[in-house]
C-alpha cells in the first residue's frame, strides 16, 4: 500500500525538494501535522520550511507539542516571530502553557506587548475554565454604528479575528447585542443602525464557567462562537466552535479513560511512554485489586455452606458477571445522560423507578432462560445429580435480585458523584463491577441460606 511518508522520505534522500513542496501544498494542515510524526526527526525543520507560509502557520498549530518544541528550537527569531504573528492569541497561550521555560522565554520575546498582555489574561484563569480557552480576537462593533460602517470594519480587520461571522455589539465594553455577517449583508440599507437589527438576548458565559459547560452551550444552540464576559459583564473574549470541539473531545476521552479505570493522559497513545501508561493504570488496578478483598471475605464467611453444597460454587462466576454487566449498563447510560444534561440529581427517583422495573423485566427473562439451562444442560445432559430444583430456583432468584441491586447501584452512584462534585465517569464499569460482585455474593448466600439450609 502506498504511503505518502515513504514517498517524502525517498524524495528527501534524492533532494527533490520542489517535488516535496508540490505534494505538501495539496494537503490539509491536519494531514500535514500527521505526516511530520512519520518522517525522520532530523528532516522535520527542513520539510516544514518547504511549506507555503499560510500552510506552515496552520500546520504548526495542529502539531503535537514535542514537534512544536523541536521546530521552535530550530527557528531563527525572525522565523518564530513570523509564525507567532499568524497564530491566534489563545493558540499562543496554549503553546506558552505547554512549553518548557527556555522555549517560553523565546516565545514571549518574539510577540508584541499587546499579545503578551492577552496571553497573560488568558493564562490567569483557572485550568478548564471558559476564560482559559477563549480568544481575545473577535469582532466588536460599537453601538450607533451603521451597517455600512460595520461591513467596512469587518473588511479591514476581520482577517485577524478568530471568528468574524459572529459580531458583538458593546457599549463601554458591556455586551449588549449580537448579530451576524448575514444580518449585515441582508440589511435593507447601509445607513441602518446596527442597534435596530441586532439581537439583545445574548447568551454568554463568565470567565470562570466550566469549559465543558460552555462547549455544550455552544453546541446546543449551534453558535459559531460564544461570548465570554467577566463578573461585571464586560466582554473579554469569545470561545470559537473549533476550540469548543477540542474541549468536548478531551472531556469525552477523559471520561472514557475514567470509565476504563485509568487516570487521564494529555498525550496521544503513540506518543505516550510505557512508564507513563503504567502510571496512568496502576493506581486504579491496585485500588480495584484491594477492593476485591471484600469479595474474598464474603466467600470465606460462607465457606462452611459452600463445603456442604459445593455445586453452588459453579454458579458464582455467572452471577457475578451478570451483576457486573447489569450495573455497567445502567451506569454508562446514566453517565451519558448526565453529560448531555438530560438527567439531574433531582430526577433520581424517576431514574430509580425506571431502572427498577427494567431490572425486573431483564431479571425475569434471564432467570427463565437460566432455569431451563440449569435443568436441561447441567442436570440432564451433564448428569449432575447435585443440581436440584431448589438449587436452580436459588440461582434464578439470585439472578433477579442481583440484576435489580446492580442496576440500582449503577444508576444512583453516578448521580451521587455528580451531586458531590466528582466526575460521574469515576463511578463506571470497574468500580460498579466490584460493588456488584460483592452484593451479588451476599444476595446469593442469603437466598441459599433460606432455601437450601
Amino acid at each position: 500500500m502506498f504511503k505518502i511518508e515513504d514517498s517524502i522520505n525517498k524524495l528527501l534522500e534524492e533532494k527533490k525538494y520542489s517535488t516535496i513542496r508540490d505534494i505538501l501544498v495539496l494537503m490539509a494542515p491536519s494531514d500535514l501535522a500527521a505526516i511530520f510524526e512519520l518522517i525522520e526527526e532530523k528532516n522535520i525543520p527542513l520539510v516544514f520550511r518547504l511549506l507555503p507560509k499560510d500552510k506552515a502557520d496552520d500546520t504548526f498549530v495542529e502539531m503535537e507539542n514535542e514537534y512544536q518544541e523541536l521546530l521552535i528550537k530550530s527557528f531563527t527569531d525572525s522565523e518564530l516571530k513570523a509564525i507567532l504573528d499568524e497564530m491566534y492569541v489563545n493558540d499562543v497561550a496554549d503553546l506558552v502553557e505547554e512549553m518548557p521555560a527556555n522555549v517560553v522565554s523565546r516565545i514571549l520575546k518574539n510577540v508584541d506587548s499587546e499579545t503578551r498582555k492577552d496571553i497573560n489574561l488568558i493564562l490567569q484563569y483557572p485550568e478548564n475554565s471558559a476564560g482559559s480557552i477563549m480568544t481575545t480576537e473577535y469582532v466588536s462593533l460599537k453601538l450607533g454604528t451603521t451597517v455600512g460602517q460595520a461591513i467596512k470594519q469587518i473588511r479591514e480587520t476581520g482577517v485577524e479575528k478568530k471568528s468574524f461571522y459572529a459580531c458583538y455589539v458593546t457599549k463601554n465594553r458591556k455586551l449588549i447585542g449580537r448579530l451576524s455577517v448575514k444580518d449585515l449583508l441582508l440589511a435593507k440599507s447601509d445607513d441602518i443602525l446596527i442597534d435596530d437589527i441586532m439581537k439583545t438576548n445574548v447568551l454568554s458565559v463568565t470567565t470562570h464557567e466550566d469549559q465543558e459547560t460552555a462547549s455544550k452551550l455552544l453546541a446546543k444552540y449551534n453558535f459559531y462562537a460564544l461570548p465570554v464576559v467577566d463578573t461585571e459583564q464586560n466582554m473579554v473574549g469569545i470561545i470559537a466552535f473549533d476550540d469548543a470541539l477540542e474541549v468536548m473531545e478531551e472531556e469525552t476521552t477523559e471520561d472514557m479513560e475514567l470509565m476504563a479505570g485509568m487516570s487521564h493522559s494529555e498525550k496521544t497513545y503513540l506518543h505516550e511512554s510505557i512508564f507513563n501508561l503504567f502510571k496512568h493504570r496502576i493506581g486504579w488496578l491496585l485500588f480495584l485489586m484491594v477492593s476485591a478483598t471484600f469479595t474474598g471475605l464474603i466467600i470465606t464467611h460462607f465457606e462452611n455452606a459452600l463445603s456442604t453444597l459445593v455445586v453452588l460454587t459453579a454458579f458464582i462466576p455467572m452471577l457475578m458477571d451478570t451483576g457486573g454487566n447489569s450495573g455497567s449498563q445502567s451506569s454508562v447510560i446514566i453517565i451519558r445522560a448526565i453529560a448531555l444534561d438530560e438527567v439531574r440529581f433531582k430526577d433520581i427517583f424517576k431514574v430509580l423507578v425506571k431502572e427498577f422495573f427494567t431490572a425486573l423485566l431483564c431479571g425475569a427473562v434471564l432467570a427463565a432462560v437460566c432455569f431451563a439451562k440449569i435443568m436441561l444442560f447441567d442436570r440432564m445432559i451433564l448428569r449432575n445429580d447435585d443440581i436440584t430444583v431448589a438449587v436452580a430456583m436459588t440461582v434464578c432468584f439470585t439472578m433477579i435480585a442481583t440484576i435489580v441491586v446492580a442496576k440500582v447501584v449503577g444508576c444512583t452512584l453516578p448521580l451521587f458523584a455528580k451531586k458531590l462534585g466528582f466526575d460521574p465517569a469515576v463511578m463506571a464499569s470497574p468500580l460498579i463491577t466490584t460493588i456488584a460482585d460483592a452484593l451479588s455474593l451476599l444476595v446469593y448466600f442469603g437466598i441459599a441460606k433460606v432455601l437450601l439450609f
